[in-house]
């Protein structure tokens, strides 16, 4: 029977440099150690899952997931560590691509209007039996990744794009589309996609807004004109199309807590630029009130995207709990039938937020519920990350080196994970060289 393992103490950093750590581990245990976990886990390999988030505008999940393998590597050789991947898709950029390449679908790629109005190379999957399911990303067509940094101001980008990848699922007989929220360089309450779908936003005057015109034209709605609607997305259709948005249900749409008030900043808004914003979303959820007698203001999930799934909500789409769909698309939770010693994680800014239904702190949840202890990689720390050790984060550590411009950060992403593994990693192993030595 394999003896526990002893655990791992809460930490917040490891600043030591390697040969520091060396010579920690061989005093600790009076010997020079010829495989890190020959003598210190009784000749067991270490299990490590690595289960990463990706760091925005920079690396996808897969690619973090490699980039702490690499990391964990250099400190351990392949007979002591058996390691598995699990990249975390929670509905944002490269979601339509992992969940295709699950199911054996297939890609399709397509040209649709940008979140700034520009063309852009696009794509959305198939899957299921005849292909007749669609999946997209809404990051493919309307992501901040799409926004160049001179141009960020979300009161103008729009989803226009993500309405076309939906027409071409329409078009194409699809009978279910799926919609993964996440990483939106926009805030138009899903304005535009709405327009490219066939709905005319209305004024006083009854005149139409200009298209794709993005948050700021939503000041001047009071109306919603469904009569030119796609076939299919009509209440009375006979082959109506379901959607189901996969989106954190913990953002709204409006209120202090709202979407514009919460990511606006993120995504280039001034401080007057939020509060037009809030102000435009707001009259939204007032009209949508008005006429469909649906209160979508503060609905679970209507604040995803930039209000995407508010727009989405106006069309009957199901808003699903990411963590609750992602478990049902990659089987999440079957990864702890396996014993593991140590879940790995990552995400690009750990703080108040990760607990609000990031998949980091949801894989921590799962973890914590099987007695696996969790260390996070960070590319930021923030305000409120200690919240964080109530859902399962054991330790979190920062992959920067100090004092750095974001541009210079997220180019030197990969080598910094690679790093910040190798550092976890010989921290670990300190741990277990102290355990072993009391035993």
């Amino acid at each position: 029977m394999r003896p526990a393992l002893p655990r791992l103490s809460t930490l917040k950093t490891f600043n030591l440099p390697p040969q520091k750590v060396e010579d920690l581990i061989n005093s600790a245990v009076s010997t020079t150690i010829l495989t890190p976990t020959s003598d210190l886990l009784f000749g067991h390999p270490l299990r490590v899952l690595v289960a990463p988030s990706g760091f925005k505008e920079s690396l996808g999940p897969e690619h973090v997931a490699d980039a702490i393998e690499a990391g964990l590597r250099r400190v351990v050789d392949t007979g002591s560590i058996v390691l598995r991947k699990l990249p975390l898709h929670d509905g944002g950029e490269g979601f339509c691509r992992a969940l295709v390449a699950a199911h054996g679908g297939e890609i399709a790629e397509k040209i649709v209007r940008g979140p700034v109005g520009e063309p852009v190379a696009s794509h959305l999957g198939f899957i299921g039996e005849g292909k007749k399911t669609a999946v997209l990303d809404m990051a493919a067509a309307a992501g901040l990744r799409l926004v160049p940094k001179s141009m960020r101001d979300p009161t103008v980008t729009t989803t226009f794009g993500v309405g076309e990848l939906m027409k071409a699922a329409l078009d194409g007989g699809c009978n279910n589309i799926i919609i993964g929220c996440g990483d939106s360089g926009t805030s138009d309450g899903g304005a535009g996609m709405l327009q490219a779908l066939g709905v005319r936003l209305l004024d006083a005057n009854g005149q139409e807004l200009p298209e794709a015109d993005g948050g700021r034209s939503l000041s001047r709605l009071t109306k919603l004109c469904w009569c030119g609607i796609h076939p299919r997305l009509r209440n009375d259709a006979e082959s109506r199309v379901e959607i189901e948005a996969v989106c954190n249900v913990k953002n709204v749409l409006c209120g202090p807590k709202g979407v514009a008030r919460i990511y606006g900043p993120q995504k280039g808004a001034t401080p007057e630029q939020v509060e037009l914003l809030a102000a435009a979303l707001e009259i939204l959820g007032g009209v949508a009130k008005k006429d469909l007698k649906m209160d979508i203001s503060s609905a679970p999930g209507g604040g995803a995207s930039g209000g995407l799934g508010a727009g989405l909500m106006l069309l009957g789409a199901t808003l699903r709990p990411r963590s609750e769909a992602i478990n049902e698309y990659f089987e999440f939770d079957r990864v702890f039938e396996s014993q593991w010693d140590f879940v790995i994680t990552a995400e690009g800014s750990l703080d108040s937020q990760s607990t609000q239904g990031k998949m980091t702190t949801e894989m921590a949840r799962q973890a914590k519920r099987h007695g696996v202890q969790v260390v996070a990689l960070a590319g930021s720390i923030g305000e409120g990350a200690d919240g964080c050790y109530g859902a399962g984060i054991k330790a979190f550590t920062s992959i920067s080196r100090g004092p750095s411009s974001l541009e210079d950060a997220i180019a030197e992403t990969e080598r910094l994970v690679k790093d910040g593994a190798e550092k976890v990693m010989r921290m670990i192993l300190v741990g277990l060289a102290l355990g072993r030595r009391r035993t």
